[in-house]
């Protein structure tokens, strides 16, 4: 099996495996993501609100502080194909393949939010602390599969990766009339990532691509938002989020022959901009958000294909739409229940399926189930389910830089094919309390 090494030459891990519109999380707490995720112009809650709308914080009177903590699963697949090759390195007319199931378990994200505001109701603040994106995905080595063969056979062995991103916001928000409010939010931004291979440090010949410690770094952006309440249940919002804009990670790589390295490497967090609309009557709560998550543009996604040295330029991902809709119903005293539904567009083509095979989360469709239950006055708890399917593969040809002169631009190795799926599950809880 060694013969696939002729093919099987580069691995590229990007980072992202259990987000769900991308790598960006589609709503922050047990509340918003049980609405979809949409909380533009519906503001049931701060953790959602601070997230997406910081002008709409307007709408509590009560200073509150919220905890909320989710358990998410994923269930990824990831496939590969390459041609057999005869002891001359000639293709036999036969295919090897194979399929290999994740087995990274669950990880944690965590959403901590609080909101005040001055006693003429019209300077409103807030602080939060959410995870807005994070994930891990492992691969386990594999006799059966090309691409997780190990490398002395010609695969890349177990691909792992572990990152996570925390938001720090800073809200304010001022309230012009009974009916328009404006917000503006400084952000500020922590992450962690590791990468076992490490497609941004150049690979050895006859050894491959190293193995990273974490890496850490920073970084800072900010939101505005409008905020209209007709007081007749309509309600319109929008917000727009800027680049968040990272320093490098600096990797220290390990290869498997001992030797060592360092490398950096760019990836910013895209530009956000959502428009909602929301209307409450009666028992009903409704909102709907369109997001536009600008990928295009952002350092670490906009760039793509091979650098001279076999590292990755970049992902290439696409700008997506992101659709959040969700229902909540109060006709039951105190035990709120509510309906959410996620959809977002695929940011990878098919010539970029190979430069992402970690990218296993790209789920199409999300719903959600949640209900909350108000003790007392004073404190309220929350809990939502979510299933999440990516509605087909995301599948391309495997590329070797070799042979970009006879296959341009990117190598395609003719016959060959990677390709994954998967499906996400989470149960999230959250806790209220209100002075």
């Amino acid at each position: 099996m060694n013969k696939l090494s002729t093919y099987l030459l580069i691995f590229c891990c990007a980072p992202w495996a259990f987000s769900q519109a991308g790598h960006i999380m589609q709503g922050a707490g047990a509340v918003n993501m049980s609405m979809g995720g949409a909380a533009t112009a519906q503001p049931l809650d701060i953790s959602g609100t601070l997230h997406w709308n910081p002008a709409a914080i307007t709408a509590f009177d009560r200073d509150q502080l919220r905890l909320d903590i989710g358990l998410f699963f994923s269930a990824p697949e990831l496939s590969s194909t390459v041609p057999e090759m005869d002891g001359n390195g000639q293709p036999t007319g036969n295919f090897f393949s194979g399929v290999t199931q994740d087995e990274r378990g669950v990880s944690p994200l965590p959403a901590l939010s609080f909101v005040t505001n001055s006693e003429d109701g019209k300077h409103h603040f807030g602080v939060s602390a959410i995870g807005i994106s994070g994930f891990g995905v492992t691969f386990p080595e594999s006799t059966t599969n090309p691409i997780n063969m190990p490398q002395s056979m010609g695969g890349f062995g177990r691909v792992e990766s572990d990152y996570s991103l925390l938001q720090f916001g800073l809200a304010y928000a001022y309230k012009l009339s009974d009916q328009f409010s404006i917000g503006i939010q400084p952000t500020f931004d922590f992450a962690t990532l590791e990468l076992w291979p490490n497609p941004t440090a150049s690979p050895i010949p006859g050894v491959g691509y190293p193995r990273t410690d974490k890496a850490t770094a920073f970084g800072f952006g900010g939101q505005v938002g409008l905020f209209f309440d007709s007081g007749s249940g309509f309600k319109v919002g929008t917000s727009y989020k800027t680049v968040q804009r990272f320093g490098d990670f600096e990797f220290n790589n390990t290869y498997l022959d001992n030797s060592e390295s360092t490398s950096t490497f760019n990836m910013d967090y895209p530009a956000i901009w959502s428009l909602g609309l929301g209307y409450s009557k009666g028992y009903l709560d409704l909102a709907l958000d369109y997001r536009l998550v600008d990928y295009a543009n952002t350092d670490g996604f906009k760039t793509k294909g091979w650098t001279p040295t076999a590292t990755v330029a970049g992902f290439g991902w696409k700008n997506i739409s992101i659709i959040s809709a969700g229902l909540q119903y109060k006709y039951f005293r105190g035990v709120p229940i509510r309906l959410g539904y996620t959809y977002s567009s695929n940011p990878i083509s098919s010539d970029m399926a190979f430069f992402n095979i970690p990218a296993t989360a790209i789920i199409k469709n999300a719903f959600q189930l949640g209900v909350g239950l108000e003790a007392g006055e004073h404190f309220q708890l929350d809990g939502v389910f979510h299933m999440g399917f990516s509605g087909g593969d995301t599948s391309g040809p495997i590329y070797n830089p070799m042979l970009i002169g006879t296959y341009p631009p990117y190598g395609g190795v003719p016959g060959s094919e990677v390709s994954y799926k998967m499906t996400t599950s989470m149960v999230m809880i959250g806790a209220q309390y209100k002075w």
